[in-house]
């Protein structure tokens, strides 16, 4: 395919040049490609081509009104023949579910813990379903409808547990016999299921236009909250893209004062690299919680390395003692920005800080590791979110315990507890049994201290 595509692009041009029938139309997918190093469509070619998109909307009202015109009135007449007034209702209710579920996506991790590919497909698909079984049997099999669709047409595309669970709830409260009665079913908050009886395709269109109340993060059972993270989020995609197409290039004399500034405040200020032989010399004993010191260490090491060579040989380009190549280039632009580069986002944790304060974070992280790496001697509390791979902590955990309490490693399950103290310094000595972390965050919720002895509990924010 992608071969072809550059001898499909010289035809291109050529019809272009020679002039093609006025009625001829070539048609293509410009769909991004799964991986970096794979070739997308040439340049030219989406030049010269008018570009058609065909995404969902986001917002509710828009979603299901998408929905709903999947469905013609061919469907519609072919139901009456068997039970159309409960192929009506249960269609809505289809409907409003899709569109509940693909508008949890613009909530990010609130929404779906993962990206799913829900499409049209899916609902025409669950529509031919409700038609064969209300024509199979007497009674409406709700909870066969309800298994077939949360598991197999919609579940198919679930890889996470709780999804899963939110996904089968929708049809849990959706998929039920109260779809049928006039105003008893709430498909959302303040709005109610028609009466099917009296409702034809053109009143429940008109019902969608008319009815349905502004959309707030509660009518897909989320917090209020929810929707400021959405917000945040959408806002600071659109100021990152106005600041990425308006320029902030290494190319002005303004700009690579500025980039030099960066350079020597990074530099300035970036540690040096861990003596990997001293620190193997002193660790007589790789216990566990040894070796994860030894591979957080290493890790550090190969994301300050790249860090310190970037900088350096973007500095020698900016002086005139190297030629700029694109990767500087690239590395200036991002600097410039003050976002984090891509070269380093290679080597380094997931985060999502802007480039200064990603920066003065992963100093804090490198300090833990000096500590722990100086006597080789865990701290008294983790700062687990610092490490590259905390999971890899955790499992040293379960391996320490093991071996202590001579149990099989397979058994084991870490269980956490919330100590009623935010001071880690109340801490001073390791964990008897276990160890003391800290670093985790809560999303949407809050954690309320304990009084006089009571442990501490989940609130909202």
């Amino acid at each position: 395919m992608i071969s072809w595509m550059k001898k499909f692009e010289r035809q291109f041009e050529m019809a272009i040049e020679g002039g093609a029938h006025p009625e001829f139309r070539c048609f293509i997918s410009a769909e991004p490609p799964p991986l970096p190093q794979m070739e997308i469509i040439p340049e030219s070619i989406m030049q010269n081509a008018i570009k058609v998109a065909n995404e969902a909307p986001q917002d509710l009202k828009s979603n299901l009104r998408r929905c709903f015109s999947k469905f013609d009135e061919s469907h519609f007449e072919r139901a009456k023949s068997h039970k159309p007034s409960e192929f009506k209702a249960i269609l809505f209710g289809l409907c409003m579910f899709h569109s509940l579920i693909v508008g949890r996506k613009k909530f990010g991790s609130q929404g779906w813990s993962r990206n799913y590919n829900f499409n049209d497909g899916d609902l025409t698909i669950c529509g031919d379903v409700l038609h064969n079984y209300l024509t199979k049997y007497e009674k409406v099999p709700y909870a066969d409808l309800a298994y077939i669709y949360g598991e197999i047409m919609y579940g198919g595309h679930i890889t996470d547990g709780w999804d899963r669970r939110t996904n089968n709830s929708y049809l849990h409260v959706l998929m039920r016999p109260e779809i049928l009665q006039q105003m008893q079913l709430t498909l959302a908050p303040g709005y109610k299921s028609p009466d099917p009886n009296k409702f034809d395709r053109e009143a429940y269109r008109k019902y969608i236009e008319e009815k349905l109340p502004p959309e707030i993060p509660q009518m897909f059972g989320l917090h209020p909250n929810a929707e400021i993270g959405y917000l945040t989020t959408q806002s600071e995609t659109l100021f990152s893209t106005i600041l990425s197409v308006s320029g902030g290039g290494a190319g002005g004399g303004g700009d690579d004062a500025k980039v030099k500034t960066i350079i020597n405040n990074f530099l300035g200020q970036l540690p040096a690299d861990f003596n990997m032989i001293e620190v193997h010399g002193r660790a007589k004993d790789k216990t566990p919680y040894v070796v994860v010191c030894l591979q957080e260490c290493e890790r550090m090491n190969i994301l300050l390395s790249e860090i310190r060579s970037s900088l350096n040989d973007l500095d020698a380009g900016l002086r005139g003692a190297l030629n700029i190549t694109d990767a500087m280039e690239t590395l200036a632009n991002q600097l410039n920005l003050n976002i984090v580069p891509t070269f380093w986002e290679k080597y380094a944790y997931a985060s999502k800080k802007p480039l200064l304060d990603w920066f003065a974070d992963m100093r804090e992280r490198q300090a833990q590791l000096v500590n722990w790496s100086e006597a080789l001697e865990t701290p008294a509390v983790v700062w687990i979110s610092a490490l590259f791979n905390p999971m890899s902590y955790l499992t040293a955990i379960m391996q320490v315990t093991a071996r202590a309490n001579m149990l099989p490693l397979d058994d084991m399950a870490l269980v956490t507890e919330v100590l009623n103290t935010k001071d880690k310094s109340e801490y001073p000595e390791f964990a008897s049994e276990g160890a003391y972390i800290y670093g985790f965050f809560l999303e949407g919720a809050g954690w309320e201290m304990g009084r006089g002895g009571e442990q501490g509990y989940l609130t909202e924010m």
